[in-house]
């Protein structure tokens, strides 16, 4: 199955207008070749379960097959799911949840290359932070991590974790409300060292969003602490989100935020979503959008 269809003749066949503006399409991309490629999903929800609204569970498996079919194909260097990777039972059992959890994730491992999980908030709704962490796999990073930083061909990347009640204490077992997330200090000033400590290119990959423009019951409650730290190292090219389920792009004091569709919506082949980053060394980043997915160019400074 081929996935070169482009965002632009999509939305001409669907219809599909609203908010086609958010992101402008990429048109030429650079005959450079990029320092790395990497691949991004979000919001799977997979589970076994009938459609609610726009969102049809089951679909996601295969769509989770087919998008590292293609990601293989491409070579990429990583693979990094932005959160919301299973979701559960309308009347949660844990077992049951655990068992979608595997399952999306041996779907998840027919990449050929390292690949590394955010986590979001429905990854917590019937297990703990643990049980997740147990079931997946982050390519060299400890088990018992939620938030982590790693290296890749001369970049940075940095995992952040905004399931956390603004009192500090993990989400776990259903045990939160959506609409707060936050980051607590001892992760606030981990990811400030952790930037201290690299001069390289950075890019940051969270669930809850970053750029508290508007939509603020998806914004982490402390984003613009977040974003002062983020902001005061100058070497973050871009902060990668998911949770909305809808596009967006902000650029706040040259630090690109994007927000990507998630793959749950819709049903059939042409309704999946996943992009492909291409990082240049001049700080340039082209995304590719597969399917629902946007294309855009997201320029350095």
């Amino acid at each position: 199955m081929s996935f070169q269809i482009s965002r632009r003749r999509f939305l001409h066949h669907s219809g599909a207008l609203a908010g086609a503006a958010m992101m402008t399409p990429l048109d030429l991309f650079s005959k450079e070749k990029p320092l790395l490629s990497f691949g991004i999903v979000t919001d799977s929800h997979y589970a076994d379960r009938e459609p609610a609204g726009t969102r049809y569970f089951r679909d996601s498996l295969q769509k989770m097959r087919e998008a590292m079919a293609e990601m293989n194909k491409q070579r990429l260097d990583f693979v990094v799911h932005l959160g919301d990777f299973k979701d559960q039972d309308e009347h949660p059992d844990e077992n049951k949840t655990l068992a979608y959890l595997q399952k999306l994730e041996d779907s998840y491992a027919v990449f050929k290359g390292p690949r590394y999980h955010v986590l979001g908030n429905h990854d917590t709704d019937s297990i703990s932070k643990k049980q997740f962490l147990q079931y997946v796999t982050n390519t060299g990073i400890d088990k018992n991590r939620s938030y982590y930083s790693f290296d890749q061909q001369g970049l940075h990347f940095v995992v952040l974790d905004a399931d956390y009640k603004i009192d500090g204490t993990d989400y776990d077992k259903g045990n939160f409300e959506w609409t707060d997330s936050f980051i607590p200090d001892k992760q606030l000033q981990w990811l400030k060292d952790d930037l201290q400590k690299t001069k390289t290119p950075t890019v940051v990959f969270v669930h809850q969003l970053l750029d508290n423009v508007d939509d603020h019951d998806f914004c982490v409650k402390n984003a613009d602490d977040v974003r002062d730290v983020i902001q005061k190292q100058k070497n973050v090219l871009a902060v990668f989100q998911g949770h909305r389920h809808k596009e967006r792009y902000n650029k706040l004091e040259n630090v690109h935020f994007c927000t990507l569709p998630g793959m749950v919506d819709f049903t059939g082949p042409e309704s999946n979503s996943f992009s492909i980053l291409e990082v240049y060394k001049s700080g340039d980043i082209n995304m590719i959008g597969f399917q629902r997915a946007p294309d855009l160019q997201m320029k350095a400074q």
